[in-house]
């Protein structure tokens, strides 16, 4: 393409390169790791926010080992929690669609249990059942709204000429779910999912408050209770990085899985 101009036709410019989106995220977490260094050796205090390089220090001389039981137990945690939820919720929520007066009654019950602090429900969970079911129940229910409302959200999302091409085909309602609805509730479903992990792993964490032996969260209230600033801080980033590993996998996997959605996005 050429613009047009009194000395004659002259050259359109060059599009302006843009930054692949990952270069633009480890300039950015770079930048943040600067600037938490700075401000921990001059702000604040030694004591209250280490500095990363000491975070790392700590690591070092801990060793991994120290880590990787606790790891190894709030991962089974989170993960079996994360199954039961989204597959309790994605069940529901094809009921829901297929069934619409259990949508009235039971959602009510999903918003009442929604509500419900998890805080609240995890003393109850600690005294009824004993062994990793109290957190893997808290993990379960930290990730159940958030899948149901968008599993939910997707399967009504279904685009009404491909639902009424079915039916003047003879297909049913099951036909309807099984051709066009599951296929375009899939995006909305991977949008819940990305959050679910996170939640997950926060979930079973808060049941480690409350009673546990080991892992991740009885392993950061022992160091607080200790004062061992670095290795408390340590801890937290490392459940943020669990955090970020399933959040990055999801992500993968509906680029894989998804690319329709993908594509609607740009």
């Amino acid at each position: 393409m050429s613009i047009t101009t009194v000395d004659g036709p002259r050259p359109a410019p060059a599009a302006r390169r843009q930054l692949p989106p990952w270069v633009i995220g480890t300039i950015g977490f770079v930048g943040m790791l600067v600037v938490w260094q700075i401000a921990a050796l001059t702000v604040f205090s030694s004591s209250t926010v280490p500095t990363p390089t000491s975070i790392v220090t700590t690591w070092y001389h801990d060793g991994w080992s120290l880590y990787w039981d606790n790891i190894r137990t709030t991962l089974n945690e989170a993960a079996k929690g994360w199954v039961w939820g989204n597959a309790i919720a994605i069940v529901l929520a094809v009921l829901f669609v297929q069934v619409p007066f259990l949508e009235r009654g039971l959602m009510k019950f999903a918003v009442a249990f929604y509500c419900l602090p998890v805080v609240a429900i995890g003393p109850v969970l600690a005294v009824l059942y004993a062994g990793e079911t109290p957190k893997v129940t808290l993990a379960a229910l930290s990730v159940f709204f958030a899948t149901l409302i968008s599993m939910l959200v997707g399967l009504k999302s279904a685009d009404a000429t491909s639902l009424d091409l079915v039916h003047a085909y003879g297909g049913g309602s099951i036909t309807k779910l099984r051709k066009v609805r599951l296929q375009a509730s899939l995006p909305m479903l991977f949008s819940g999912l990305r959050v679910a992990w996170p939640a997950a792993v926060l979930g079973a964490i808060i049941g480690e408050y409350i009673g546990a032996t080991k892992g991740l969260g009885v392993f950061m209230v022992a160091s607080e209770t200790n004062l061992n600033v670095p290795r408390t801080w340590g801890i937290a980033v490392v459940i943020a990085g669990l955090s970020g590993i399933g959040y990055g996998l999801t992500v993968l996997a509906e680029y894989l899985l998804v690319p329709w959605a993908r594509r609607s996005r740009r």
